[in-house]
């Protein structure tokens, strides 16, 4: 017999009963919470022959580019390639493949046309959109789900999902007005959704409404509960106090929250390292919470598989004093950059030039610094990440100016960053702080 999902999409050696398992976990990573791992290893248990069970089991340990995960990822891959029967099945297999061999742009453009084909494959939407953010491209992040969008409404499942990736694509091609209301809109259907929340946080950081930021972000936290994308929603709480200077607000957050979470995936890594950069060039001492975020990348991390997370895991053992560990990621950044696959180039033109200036900033080289950074930071997207995670480029950008006594650069930076963010209190301590370079 042949099974269908809820969509009327060929689901090949599955049952009944795997079938609910899928949907379960389809659901679950829709709303960025629960375990849908532990749910599509269910349907796999049920139905080892469920082809689009193996390829969700993949996309599971390749999306969060955890370096445990790939070898996972692979043996399901080899599961998925024996199953998969229809044309879509054997396409996931594909971008499967395809990113195993460190293609992310063949994986998304695979990815890109099931979705043309097939608009009511969440998972294909999901991964592609994952894949979109993780090697910059803005413009599809947005583009891949609104050519879905018109094959979606109210009364299918999974629609706040689509409105939460199409709200956090016109957030991040600066749509800010309608990536709000279709952002809220995703809540309002399911407030678990934490990816939806994430895109309105994103409009508000942006936009520097940080007091409207720590509302949003407070007045329900059904985001949070069973939440694997929490840490990175109280990430960006932290960021609106930080912005309005409420340090015992911050440490709170990233004392009980962030760091209080375990730092379990590589994200929390991120979020944590990148946090406690920010603080540090505010000048604030974040005291020996360095030394658990180090180890906790010395522990999981593995340079060289992807130069967003290798930039940030400098950070971390920069800012715990670890300089050897530190040229180790270095040198393995540079040896991604001469390596094969898209994160070459990830390594070669953003990956390695920041790690270089993030190094120089942490010797006090903050005039090497700032010119590594300035040669790089209008194509810094290409090695992905959201505009609100790559801030810390510019931020680290105007600090090495400022503690450089370049005052004309800083001047430069903070008018420019004064032009799209007056009220913020932070823009106007840079510019208090270049002009004393004046005077």
């Amino acid at each position: 017999m042949t099974v269908h999902d809820m969509h009327g999409l060929t689901l090949t050696g599955a049952s009944a009963t795997s079938l609910a398992a899928y949907e379960q976990a389809l659901a679950e990573l829709q709303c960025y919470r629960a375990d849908p791992v532990a749910s599509i290893d269910r349907a796999i248990a049920d139905d080892p022959g469920f082809a689009m069970g193996h390829a969700m089991r993949a996309w599971l340990h390749l999306l969060g580019t955890e370096p445990a995960g790939y070898a996972i990822a692979e043996a399901s891959h080899r599961e998925a390639m024996t199953h998969a029967a229809t044309r879509r099945e054997k396409g996931h297999a594909a971008a499967i493949a395809a990113l195993l061999g460190g293609g992310w742009h063949e994986a998304g453009r695979i990815l890109e046309d099931i979705a043309l084909e097939h608009p009511h494959d969440g998972l294909a939407l999901i991964a592609g959109h994952q894949i979109d953010f993780f090697r910059g491209d803005a413009r599809m992040l947005r583009d891949r789900i609104a050519r879905a969008m018109p094959h979606w409404d109210a009364g299918r499942p999974g629609y706040h999902s689509v409105l939460g990736m199409y709200a956090f694509g016109l957030e991040e091609t600066g749509h800010f007005p309608q990536a709000e209301r279709i952002g809220r809109q995703g809540v309002e259907i399911e407030p678990r959704d934490g990816w939806s929340q994430h895109a309105v946080a994103h409009v508000l950081e942006m936009q520097n409404r940080s007091v409207e930021g720590i509302a949003w972000m407070t007045q329900s936290e059904a985001w949070a509960q069973d939440s694997f994308f929490a840490v990175h929603n109280w990430w960006h709480l932290a960021l609106y106090h930080l912005e309005l200077g409420q340090f015992d607000a911050v440490f709170d957050l990233l004392d009980q929250r962030i760091l209080g979470s375990g730092l379990v995936t590589v994200i929390d890594l991120i979020d944590a390292s990148a946090m406690l950069w920010r603080l540090a060039l505010r000048g604030v001492d974040a005291a020996e919470r360095w030394q658990g975020v180090a180890d906790r990348w010395q522990q999981s991390g593995q340079p060289g598989l992807y130069a967003f997370n290798d930039v940030h895991m400098i950070m971390a053992l920069i800012g715990a004093g670890r300089t050897q560990a530190a040229k180790e990621v270095l040198a393995a950044l540079a040896e991604a950059a001469h390596g094969g696959g898209d994160n070459a180039r990830f390594s070669a033109e953003i990956g390695l030039p920041v790690g270089q200036a993030l190094w120089d900033f942490g010797r006090g080289d903050y005039a090497s610094c700032a010119r590594r950074l300035r040669a790089i930071r209008g194509m810094s997207r290409r090695f992905g990440g959201s505009d609100a995670q790559r801030d810390v480029l510019d931020l680290t950008l105007i600090e090495a100016a400022l503690r450089a006594g370049d005052g004309a650069l800083a001047r430069g930076l903070a008018a420019e960053r004064d032009a799209m963010r007056h009220e913020s209190p932070l823009t106007q301590l840079f510019l208090r702080r270049a002009q004393a370079l004046a005077s």
